[in-house]
C-alpha cells in the first residue's frame, strides 16, 4: 500500500465546465511538506482557471504538477484539499479522472500514490445498462461475421474435423494454421479439427474453383463429408475459421447452437478494406499481446491491421539511423525528457518494437492473410520526435506559439526545414523494408491552427511558394511526402485532413473519414478512395452508454453496441461514387486503457460489431443474433 492516497471529485458549476476537488490523504507516519503532486488525466485545466488552496506548476497535454500552499505541512493521518475551476472540458465517464500520481518529496524523489475513480457530485450518473441483450438464433449456428447465403440443416455434432484423403499439403497447411489459431484463442478447448483421421470425426475436401471470387469460399455439408470450395488461400481460410466457428458454437451451447449436415454455405467480404487501428503511442503493447491482437482480427474475418506506431506520447518503432526516437522517444517518466502522461507514475515507463519485432508481428499477420499498414503521424502529433531530435526545430520559432488539439505546444514538424526531408525519407526507407504493405500511413490529422506562422524559416517559404497559413503549408509538406512515398512504391494513406489546403495527388491516395460521416461524401466527390472510421461509431474508446459509471471517452458522445452494429458507413453515398468506399475500420485509441480490464470492456464486443458491418450485407445483419454469438467471442 502506497503512503499516500488521492481521492478526486467533479461538481457541476453553472455556465462553466465544473469543479474538481483533490483531496490528497498523507497515510504514511511523517508530516508531508515541501512537495509537489503530479496527476494525470483526460480533464485538463484551461489556461484561465481558478485554483483554491494550492497553484499550478506546469501542464503538458494531459499531465498535471500542482503545489500547495506555501509552508503547508500535512500531518499523519491528515490532508491537503485544493478546488480547480476553468476546464477545457466537462468530464461525462468515470473514467475522465486521474490515471496515475505520483509526489515529489523535497528531496527530488519521487514516490507513488494510490488514487480512485472521479465521484460525481451534486447529481445522479445514472445506472450503466446492460450492453448486449440475451439474443435469439433464428438460425441455430454460430457464424460471425455472418455469411452472404446460408441453407442449412442441423444435424449430429461431428466428433472433430479432419482433411480428407489425398489432401493437398497446401490445405493441410491451411487446416494446421487454422487449427493454431483456434488453439491460441482458446486455451481450454477442445481441438476443432484434426490432421489425421479419427473415428467419429467428418471428412473435409477442399476444392479450387476458379469461378469464385478472391476471399469467397462456398462450404457443402453432407452425412458424409464437407467440401469447401474457393479459388484462393484467403478464401479457404475464411472457410476453414467458419467450420472452427460452427463446431465452438455447438460445443459451447449445445442447447442453442447446432452443426450442419446438410446444406450450403455462400459467403464473400462486403468490403475489400476491413480494419482495426491500434494505437501504441500512448500505452504499449508488448509483442504477445499485438499478436494476440492479430489473432483476434483472423477470427473475426478482418484483413487490416493499422498500427499507429508514433505520436506526441512516443515514438514506438526502432530507426537505426536515429536511435535517439527510442532512446528518448520511447521513454516517459518524472526525470526523462517526455514527461509522464496517461497511466505513467512515479516509475519511466518505456517500450519500443525492434526491427525484428515488427518482422515477427508483419510474418504473423501476413501467414492470416492480414495486411500490416503501420503509421508515422506527421506533420502533427511530433512532440516525442521533435524532442528526441531538436534539430528539426526551427530555433528562430516562438516556443509556445500555438497549443495542438490535445494541449502540446509547437508539436508539427516544420515544411520548412530541409532536415524534416531528409529524416523522414531515412525513416522511410527503414519503414518500407519493414512493412510490404501497399500503403503507408502518415497522419496528416489536427495539424493546429497557427501552426508555423512564426517560424521565420516558413515565412520565407510561404512567400517563396505563394502559400497562404497554416493549411497551403500542410498540403506543401504532404505533396512533397507523397512523392517520397512513391519513388519507394508506396501509396499514402492518412487522416482526412490531409485534404486540407488542397491536398494532395488524388491518385493512390486513401484518406480515413473520421470527424464526421458527411466527411467521407465530400473525400468521395473530391476523388479521394475513403475508408469510413466515424469517431462516433467505430471509435472503441468512447463509452458505450451514457451513464456516469461507464468507462470511456466522451468528445464525440457514446456509442453503444447495438449503435456500432447497426450504423451504416455508406450513409447516402451515391451509387456512382461506391466504388470510391474502399471499407470501414474500427479505431483503438488508448488514452482510457490504462488496464487490461478497461481494453477489454471497451473494444469488446463492439470491434466484433465493425467487423460484421465491414463483411455482411446490410440485410443479412441481424442484432439479436449477434448478441448470442459474440458473447463466445474471444477478448484480450
Amino acid at each position: 500500500m502506497a503512503d499516500y492516497r488521492l481521492e478526486t471529485s467533479w461538481r457541476p458549476v453553472e455556465n462553466s465546465f465544473g469543479r474538481l476537488t483533490f483531496t490528497l490523504f498523507n497515510l504514511s507516519t511523517e508530516p508531508l511538506s515541501g512537495f509537489s503532486l503530479a496527476y494525470t488525466t483526460e480533464t485538463r485545466v484551461a489556461d484561465n482557471h481558478v485554483c483554491d488552496g494550492g497553484s499550478l506548476k506546469r501542464q503538458v497535454a494531459h499531465f498535471h504538477e500542482f503545489l500547495p500552499p506555501e509552508g503547508l505541512s500535512v500531518r499523519p493521518g491528515g490532508h491537503w484539499r485544493f478546488t480547480v475551476e476553468g476546464l477545457t472540458r466537462e468530464p461525462k465517464h468515470v473514467s475522465a479522472g486521474v490515471k496515475s500520481a505520483y509526489l515529489t518529496l523535497a528531496e527530488g524523489r519521487h514516490v507513488p500514490v494510490e488514487f480512485s475513480d472521479l465521484h460525481l457530485e451534486g447529481r445522479d450518473g445514472g445506472a450503466a445498462a446492460p450492453l448486449l441483450p440475451a439474443g435469439s438464433v433464428p438460425d441455430p449456428y454460430s457464424l460471425l461475421p455472418w455469411p452472404l447465403l446460408l441453407g442449412l440443416k442441423a444435424g449430429e455434432l461431428p466428433v472433430i474435423l479432419y482433411p480428407a484423403e489425398k489432401t493437398r499439403p497446401d490445405a493441410i497447411k491451411s487446416l494446421s494454421l487454422v487449427l493454431a489459431l483456434y488453439q491460441r484463442l482458446y486455451l481450454a478447448a477442445n481441438a476443432p479439427f484434426s490432421l489425421s483421421a479419427i473415428k467419429g470425426g467428418r471428412a473435409i475436401r477442399f476444392a479450387t474453383e476458379s469461378s469464385i471470387a478472391g476471399s469467397a469460399y462456398e462450404l457443402r455439408f453432407t452425412a458424409h463429408e464437407i467440401v469447401l470450395s474457393s479459388a484462393d488461400e484467403a478464401g479457404r481460410q475464411y472457410g476453414l475459421i467458419s467450420l472452427a466457428q460452427l463446431m465452438h458454437g455447438a460445443r459451447a451451447d449445445r442447447e442453442r447452437f447446432k452443426f450442419p449436415n446438410f446444406g450450403t454455405i455462400a459467403d464473400q467480404p462486403r468490403y475489400d478494406w476491413r480494419g482495426c487501428h491500434l494505437d501504441v503511442a500512448r500505452q504499449f503493447y508488448p509483442v504477445a499481446d499485438v499478436t494476440r491482437l492479430i489473432d483476434i482480427l483472423a477470427w473475426n474475418k478482418l484483413n487490416i491491421f493499422h498500427w499507429h506506431l508514433t505520436d506526441d506520447e512516443a515514438w514506438r518503432l526502432e530507426i537505426k539511423a536515429y536511435p535517439a526516437l527510442t532512446e528518448i522517444g520511447a521513454r516517459r517518466g518524472p526525470d526523462e525528457v517526455l514527461v509522464r502522461q496517461l497511466g505513467d507514475g512515479a516509475e519511466t515507463r518505456a517500450g519500443h518494437y525492434t526491427q525484428d519485432d515488427v518482422r515477427q508481428i508483419v510474418a504473423h499477420a501476413a501467414s492470416l492473410h492480414i495486411e500490416v499498414v503501420p503509421e508515422i503521424d506527421i506533420p502533427g502529433h511530433g512532440t516525442a520526435t521533435l524532442l528526441s531530435l531538436p534539430e528539426l526545430v526551427d530555433g528562430q520559432e516562438a516556443p509556445d506559439s500555438y497549443r495542438a488539439v490535445q494541449g502540446y505546444p509547437n508539436n508539427a514538424l516544420n515544411p520548412a526545414v530541409e532536415f524534416t526531408y531528409e529524416f523522414l525519407g531515412k525513416v522511410f526507407d527503414e519503414v518500407v523494408a519493414l512493412f510490404p504493405s501497399e500503403y503507408l500511413h502518415i497522419g496528416g490529422d489536427e495539424v493546429a491552427q497557427r501552426a508555423w506562422l512564426t517560424s521565420p524559416l516558413c515565412s520565407a517559404l510561404m512567400e517563396r511558394e505563394k502559400l497562404a497559413g497554416t493549411p497551403e503549408l500542410q498540403a506543401y509538406f504532404l505533396k512533397r511526402i507523397k512523392a517520397m512515398l512513391s519513388q519507394r512504391g508506396k501509396k499514402l494513406a492518412g487522416w482526412n485532413e490531409v485534404s486540407h489546403g488542397g491536398g494532395v495527388d488524388r491518385d493512390g491516395t486513401l484518406l480515413m473519414a473520421w470527424e464526421k460521416p458527411e466527411l467521407g461524401l465530400a473525400l468521395a466527390e473530391d476523388g479521394y478512395d475513403v475508408v469510413m472510421t466515424p469517431g462516433h461509431a467505430y471509435y472503441l474508446d468512447m463509452a458505450q452508454a451514457e451513464a456516469w459509471a461507464e468507462p470511456g471517452a466522451a468528445w464525440a458522445g457514446y456509442s453503444s453496441p447495438e449503435h456500432t452494429y447497426a450504423y451504416e458507413a455508406e450513409g447516402d453515398l451515391p451509387e456512382a461514387l461506391q466504388e470510391k468506399m474502399r471499407g470501414i475500420q474500427a479505431c483503438i485509441w488508448t488514452e482510457n486503457f490504462v488496464s487490461r480490464a478497461y481494453f477489454n470492456r471497451l473494444v469488446f464486443p463492439r470491434l466484433s460489431a465493425v467487423a460484421e458491418a465491414a463483411w455482411t450485407p446490410l440485410t443479412r445483419k441481424d442484432w439479436d443474433r449477434f448478441a448470442a454469438i459474440v458473447r463466445m467471442w474471444p477478448i484480450l
